[in-house]
């Protein structure tokens, strides 16, 4: 999965705190500064706020971790409690309807948090660590979201899963999901990830053998029009850490989980 604009991402995420924090050091008697309205917010202090929205930590294992109680799984907390009940209610009315419901989740800071990935690469995307990390199929789940998963399989609501991920990487996130107890619906029909050499034929328009040029968001919106469309489900929901998840219809909901450490276009 392609994370190029990382650090960019995190002055966007974080605009909030950078107004509330922006003065801090002001110049004092004898000193001068720039007082510039063009200088972004200083990384360092957004970096200590990172770690306080996920009450970050080390483990005993030496992997960074998020509080369960930090604001970060408060916000995630929220989430679940409103997608349960619309879930349920979504449920029942397509299946009023005729409807098969379906749910459509990505996998990255959606399910599987990569917070250790971030913190020990300073929150800088490499392709070849990043495939190392995957590969480790040993990520800790976001909070919440294998219970999601069960919730909705458990309302008989089908899973699906939109992922940035490789082809390549398909048996280490299947590993790492069922690790975290997110083990429904894991083959290859219900997992949709990025097969460059061989795209699918719904995606033809922006994607040919070893010739990828899709967006996220047409990647994306076009698997989810794939299972609508072609495979005859009502997408009720669908969860992602990024708007490019989101975007591009093909959803009766769309739920935003946050994520303060990269942005994907």
């Amino acid at each position: 999965m392609h994370k190029s604009l990382r650090i960019a991402a995190v002055s966007a995420a974080c605009a909030v705190a950078a107004g509330a924090l922006y003065g801090a050091g002001a110049a004092t008697a004898g000193q001068s500064t720039a007082n510039s309205t063009h200088e972004p917010y200083n990384i360092g202090l957004l970096v200590k706020d990172i770690d306080t929205y996920y009450g970050t930590a080390l483990d005993a294992n030496g992997v960074y971790q998020a509080s369960p109680t930090s604001p970060y799984a408060k916000d995630l907390a929220a989430l679940d409690k409103a997608a349960h009940k619309y879930i349920d209610q979504a449920a029942r009315k397509a299946r009023h309807k005729g409807e098969k419901p379906a749910v459509v989740f990505d996998i990255d800071d959606t399910l599987l948090l990569s917070l250790d990935y971030e913190k020990k690469t300073n929150y800088t995307y490499n392709s070849t660590t990043w495939a190392e990390y995957v590969a480790k199929a040993d990520r800790p789940a976001v909070f919440g979201s294998p219970e999601l998963v069960k919730y909705a399989k458990s309302k008989g609501v089908e899973v699906f899963y939109n992922s940035g991920l490789k082809e390549s990487q398909r048996v280490s996130a299947v590993d790492n999901l069922k690790k975290v107890g997110a083990d429904i619906n894991l083959d290859s029909a219900h997992m949709f990830l990025k097969d460059a050499a061989n795209p699918p034929a719904y995606l033809s328009a922006c994607a040919t053998p070893n010739n990828w040029t899709c967006t996220t968001v047409q990647y994306k919106a076009g698997t989810r029009k794939h299972i609508e469309d072609d495979l005859g489900y009502e997408i009720i929901a669908n969860f992602g850490d990024q708007y490019s998840d989101l975007e591009g219809g093909y959803a009766n909901r769309t739920y935003k989980l946050p994520n303060p450490t990269y942005f994907v276009s």
